[in-house]
This record gives C-alpha cells, sequence and structure tokens, in this order.
C-alpha cells in the first residue's frame, strides 16, 4: 500500500503527484530492462522543494536527480530527451512516477536541461549507465 502525502497540489507545469516514501512497483510495459528502455517522463520541483525523497534525503529541484519504480538508488541514468536529442544524466533518489504510461520523473533542474519544461512531459530515452553504486534500497 502506497502512502500519499495528502496536501493540495500546486503545478508548475506537468509536475507529478506526492511522492511515496515506500515505492511502487513497475507498470506493466514500462520497466528498464538491463541497459536502455523508451518510455515518457515529466518532472517535479517547486511543490516537493525541501520534502524527503525516497531514500531519505532531502529534494532539491536544481539538483539532477530522478524517481524511478524500480532502479536501485544512487543508480547514474543518462536520460535522452527524443525530441531534440538532449541528454542529461541524473541520479535515482527517489520512487514515482505515479501517473500511468510514464516511466521517470525528473527534478527541474533535469527538465530544463531537457528542454521540456514548456511541454511538461516528453518521450525519453533512459540508459543505466552505473548501478554499481547504487543502494540496496
Amino acid at each position: 500500500m502506497a502512502l500519499f502525502v495528502s496536501l493540495p497540489w500546486f503545478f508548475t507545469g506537468w509536475a507529478s503527484p506526492p511522492r511515496s516514501t515506500n515505492g511502487a512497483a513497475p507498470e506493466p510495459g514500462a520497466t528498464v530492462s538491463p541497459g536502455i528502455a523508451d518510455g515518457v517522463a515529466s518532472y517535479y520541483g517547486k511543490e516537493h522543494q525541501g520534502k524527503k525523497t525516497a531514500n531519505g534525503e532531502i529534494f532539491d529541484m536544481n539538483k539532477l536527480t530522478a524517481a524511478h519504480r524500480s532502479l536501485p538508488f544512487g543508480s547514474q541514468v543518462k536520460v535522452t530527451n527524443l525530441s531534440n536529442q538532449r541528454s542529461v544524466i541524473v541520479r535515482i533518489n527517489d520512487r514515482g512516477p505515479y501517473y500511468q504510461g510514464r516511466i521517470i520523473d525528473l527534478s527541474l533542474a533535469a527538465a530544463k536541461s531537457l528542454e521540456m519544461v514548456e511541454a511538461g512531459i516528453s518521450q525519453v530515452k533512459l540508459e543505466v549507465l552505473d548501478a554499481k553504486r547504487a543502494s540496496s534500497n
């Protein structure tokens, strides 16, 4: 059972709903096979600034971090916006996304790097670069 924070949502762009602290099962068709996956990315920012992420650290929308349903915390993932080929490397520190059909939630800084803030969501390619440094959570 996922525990959701019950606060009003003040969206900037297509930001995601409140984070869960106990993770979520991967959505069928949106799992990451070893190395690479394609799907829809969204982002979250101001409404989560300063709150705890699923791995216990404080969310900073200005850092290059992301939420993923199943990748280990600390995993380094290269995210490429397929509409403009811009890429960014993020560190997984949270669980999500919780909208059906999305495979990753990016911090605002990562979304800006990919030039997807105005659109709110974007078709992306994920490449797992380093899961060795990841914790077992």
